[in-house]
């Protein structure tokens, strides 16, 4: 077993990849009497072409598929298996994002027994014809909930503007089309692909002992019989760095506009330290242009064309990224524009100055050490980390690195009036009622 030192934080990281190549990081904390466990696989809503294990040629499952899988999991022939973590006190759940798929639990007592019972759950499948289009309905009723929730439509607009063919594009739990044509074949295809130990990742964070908890973690998987792992084989279409759509409209049931201003970024094929470090450079300069401390936000603010709603941020993963400004607004047409001469002027001119720079450093290093306390943030964000072979622990000391030169350059993989997109709802009016 490893250890990894990190002497800033004071923390130490167990490290093993097992036989079966499921990757296991414990990371012990003194004075937590929670322990969290999450188990997750590097496969989400945009893997849908692929090469299933085991065969030569490609294939494209239905949308949604990765969401309805991470549903069915649960499920088992001798019934919940969220009774099972009930029954010991542990709180279970689980997500699904664009890149990965994660099953977690929280619990103060019985770790073993829950981390047992979570091992167990995710590596024994159980699919049939008639559970899988129960499913669908229950399923169905989550999508059209989605569908009625203006910052989700917001989101989501926004990226359809962007992406020409990435599946980033499409919501993570597809339509009801899509998922009414999800077969158990195809669950069984997904699961057998993507949910190889040698695909996995399990975090375990809290109050407990690294040695005995490697070893227990070991005995149940040396129990198990796994295929050989293979190289994933997951495929693409070529996507151009211009956004889809330059602007569109929805009309909802609002009863003030909302506008978001998408920003498609250019450079998406980092990993590592580089990726870390352009993904907090980017993130700086979005800050510096349009955070609370921006004489940007003063003006939009003032001028009544931003409420508490306003929001910026930008993300980054493998193949895709992009950054989003926006917020609810009476002039969603102005503040779109404001914010596009903002970026055309950024163009223009360096309005990063090293004293705004350092103070966003300092404001992001002191969250960043804030939500350390955090044992749930950290076991959800070193997954994240570390499946795009960055490590979360080194956070602060990339951000410390980091100059206005290397923020002036990130950010012009973000400018470019080519990149940008305007996505706006607006309430119904009495015609569209009609």
């Amino acid at each position: 077993m490893e250890t990894i030192e990190f002497q800033q934080l004071d923390e130490t990281l167990y490290y093993k990849q097992l036989n079966n190549g499921l990757d296991v990081y414990i990371l012990p904390k003194k004075g937590f009497s929670k322990t969290f466990v999450t188990f997750t696989t590097k496969y989400g809503s945009i893997d849908r072409t692929f090469v299933p294990i085991g065969e030569t040629e490609p294939v494209t499952v239905p949308d949604g598929i990765a969401h309805f899988l991470e549903h069915k999991m649960f499920e088992k022939e001798d019934g919940d298996v969220f009774q099972k973590f009930s029954e010991v006190g542990a709180q279970a759940n689980a997500f699904t994002s664009f890149t990965r798929t994660a099953y977690l639990f929280s619990a103060t007592d019985h770790i073993y027994k829950s981390t047992e019972t979570l091992l167990n759950f995710v590596q024994e499948p159980y699919f049939t014809e008639e559970t899988v289009n129960k499913e669908k309905g229950i399923i169905g009723q989550e999508i059209t909930m989605y569908d009625d929730q203006p910052d989700w439509r917001l989101y989501f607009g926004a990226i359809e503007n962007m992406y020409h063919n990435h599946p980033v594009k499409i919501d993570i739990a597809g339509t009801i089309e899509s998922i009414d044509g999800i077969t158990a074949e195809h669950l069984y295809t997904c699961y057998n692909t993507f949910y190889h130990p040698s695909n996995m990742l399990l975090f375990v964070i809290g109050a407990v002992d690294p040695v005995e908890m490697m070893a227990f973690i070991e005995d149940n998987q040396n129990k198990k019989t796994f295929q050989k792992p293979t190289d994933l084989k997951r495929l693409f279409d070529e996507e151009p760095t211009n956004v889809a759509e330059k602007e569109r409209v929805l009309h909802m049931d609002v009863q003030k506009p909302k506008v978001y201003v998408g920003l498609k970024a250019k450079q998406v094929d980092l990993s590592g330290e580089e990726m870390l470090k352009h993904e907090l450079a980017v993130q700086i300069g979005v800050e510096c242009l349009f955070g609370r401390a921006s004489s940007f936000y003063t003006d939009v603010y003032e001028n009544g064309l931003i409420d508490e709603s306003y929001g910026y941020d930008f993300s980054l993963e493998n193949g895709y990224g992009f950054a989003l400004i926006g917020s609810d607004s009476e002039q969603p047409e102005q503040l779109a524009k404001l914010i596009k001469e903002k970026l055309a002027q950024s163009e223009q001119e360096n309005l990063f100055t090293s004293e705004d720079v350092e103070r966003i450093k300092r404001k992001k290093i002191g969250f960043f050490l804030r939500a350390l306390n955090s044992i749930e943030f950290i076991a959800n964000q070193f997954t994240r980390y570390k499946f795009n072979d960055m490590n979360l622990f080194d956070v602060v000391p990339v951000l410390e690195t980091i100059t206005v030169e290397d923020i002036v350059n990130a950010f012009k993989t973000i400018q470019g009036e080519e990149q940008q997109t305007v996505f706006t709802i607006m309430p119904v009016s009495g015609r569209d009622q009609k």
